[in-house]
């Protein structure tokens, strides 16, 4: 079942007084903001394609029925608000649970509504804590036909959040006020799912460097690694990842009701003239770097220790966007899509590339078997497309900067089995579907680039033709949910690559409590040197 529970909407990062009191004076706080802009290519040499998005809250009103809560010029969390009223001029208490709500957490720090002055995450985390629990009153209080649509002990709220409004999210979920360990608990049990855009979840790099701890200005160090540990509670797991902060223990949030929203186009972010992008490099939406932008959970002991291999990735999509302007990955279909997908779809694919084994070309095999160092980095894109749309749910490429990368020592280990590489997570609505199919069906292409040989540090120019494939195909599946939707009938499987000789791979499977989830593999195969083998394994299992 569907639920259309609130959505509470953190916005990112204001580091001067200005954007501020911009952000102060907008009433939604950028969720309202759209764009008619997009890029198919990567090039900025070529004009931008025509493609309307009129934002995320128009979009969400008018395809999902939510409205925003503000009431004669008022914001639920002020003193003097008041309920709506209908038509005949009565009451209408509360707020329906399909509502919007902005976490205003910028006004006292405008000059325009506050002091001016920046405050501290934690204070951000607080402030959220205490909208949440405003939320379940006001949606407790709703009446429908004179009757409670969710009572208190129902409540559920989404967490929306943009680039640093996804870690005052987290701060919310790991952390707490010091000596109140507890403070947000009854808050945190009602947030049942946390979708991020472009949130510095390792924190964010400029010349190679993590922002420095005593870059205080504004609070900029909110984004320094060291103390990102300390307020999101991450002192006994941080060491183990190499200092990373990437992580959610499985205590504070489930992994899996998690999604990170990647942007990967820098070049369109033009924040101080590009100086920006500049300063922060490739691999980057212009202000975060793609490997800095997703999470993983893990699983801790009863001590807080972490749990050997429990590490999970949560559901990620990548977009050719910027972290905000016309081409902002906020106000983009891709960003709405993959939102909506995620709180209201009905099928959750997680794809996996188990690679089995690769081959090297025949000189560069025979200087490793003469005991010749190698080096060589394989990259693998990865784009997923449903039918009869424009954009991509997901795009990895490697002229983007997005690929998944491995090494070629990685790939190769012995007693391993294959290398297991995660690629992306799609989300699948029926409501979307744009003919008269039962089958939710979706495009999905897979490429395995040649990498650069090196052997003993030279590279290997003999037979290297640059951007050259291993493997390349497109698959489409095809996943139909049972006609009569009982619980006791299986859903139908398919998926095959188009233009190979290779069979379609089908599978009927009934989902339930002991089997939540079903694999399903699409092999491929490309035997001349170099080669690789493996498939794409396919996570499957009904979403709500």
């Amino acid at each position: 079942m569907t639920h259309h529970y609130p959505i509470i909407y953190i916005r990112g990062f204001a580091m001067r007084a200005s954007e501020r009191d911009e952000t102060a004076a907008d009433p939604f706080c950028g969720f309202n903001v759209g764009s008619t802009v997009y890029r198919a290519v990567e090039s900025r040499n070529k004009l931008a394609d025509k493609m309307v998005f009129e934002s995320p809250v128009v979009r969400l009103m008018s395809e999902f029925q939510y409205q925003h809560v503000y009431q004669n010029g008022f914001d639920i969390m002020d003193g003097d608000w008041q309920p709506a009223r209908d038509e005949n001029g009565n009451v209408i208490p509360g707020i329906a649970p399909a509502s919007i709500i902005i976490l205003r957490y910028y006004d006292d720090g405008s000059d325009l509504l506050g002091d001016g002055r920046s405050r501290n995450v934690l204070e951000y985390a607080q402030k959220l804590n205490e909208v949440i629990l405003t939320v379940r009153q006001r949606v407790a209080e709703y009446l429908h036909n004179g009757q409670q649509v969710m009572p208190e002990a129902d409540f559920k709220c989404y967490l929306v959040a943009h680039s640093m409004g996804g870690l005052v999210a987290r701060a919310f979920l790991q952390g707490a006020p010091l000596g109140l360990p507890h403070a947000y608990t009854e808050a945190r049990a009602t947030v049942d799912k946390f979708f991020t855009f472009a949130t510095p979840h390792n924190g964010i790099d400029m010349l190679g460097m993590n922002v420095p701890y005593w870059f205080t200005a504004a609070q900029a160090n909110t984004f320094n690694r060291n103390y990102m540990r300390d307020y999101l509670n991450l002192g006994n797991l941080s060491p183990a990842f190499n200092g990373r902060v990437d992580l959610i223990p499985s205590s504070a949030f489930p992994i899996n009701r998690v999604f990170c929203m990647v942007g990967s186009n820098r070049g369109d972010y033009e924040v101080l003239k590009g100086a920006v992008r500049a300063f922060v490099g490739h691999g980057s939406d212009g202000l975060v770097r793609i490997d800095n932008a997703s999470l993983w959970g893990v699983q801790t002991d009863p001590h807080g220790a972490l749990v050997e291999g429990s590490q999970q990735p949560a559901a990620t999509a990548y977009a050719y966007r910027s972290h905000s302007g016309y081409f902002g990955i906020v106000n983009s279909e891709e960003g709405y899509q993959n939102l909506t997908r995620f709180l209201f779809g009905d099928v959750r694919v997680d794809v996996y590339l188990e690679v089995s084994s690769v081959s090297l070309p025949q000189e560069v095999q025979d200087a490793v078997d003469d005991g010749r160092t190698l080096e060589a980095g394989y990259q693998f894109e990865f784009r997923a497309a449903p039918k009869g749309k424009r954009w991509f749910l997901t795009r990895r490429q490697s002229v983007e900067d997005s690929p998944a990368c491995r090494s070629h020592e990685e790939l190769t280990q012995p007693g391993h089995g294959p290398c297991t590489v995660y690629l992306s997570s799609v989300f699948l609505a029926k409501r979307a579907k744009v003919d008269k199919s039962p089958a939710l069906s979706y495009a999905m292409a897979f490429a395995a680039k040649v990498p650069d040989y090196v052997i003993e540090r030279r590279f290997w120019m003999d037979g290297h033709f640059e951007g050259a494939d291993l493997f390349r195909g497109t698959a489409i599946v095809e996943l139909t949910p049972p006609a009569d939707a009982a619980s006791t009938s299986p859903w139908h499987v398919k998926l095959w690559w188009l233009n190979a000789n290779i069979d379609a791979v089908e599978a009927q499977v009934l989902f339930s409590a002991n089997t939540p989830s079903f694999d399903i593999r699409l092999p491929f195969d490309q035997p001349d040197r170099p080669g690789i083998s493996g498939c794409l394994r396919l996570t499957v299992q009904p979403w709500a």
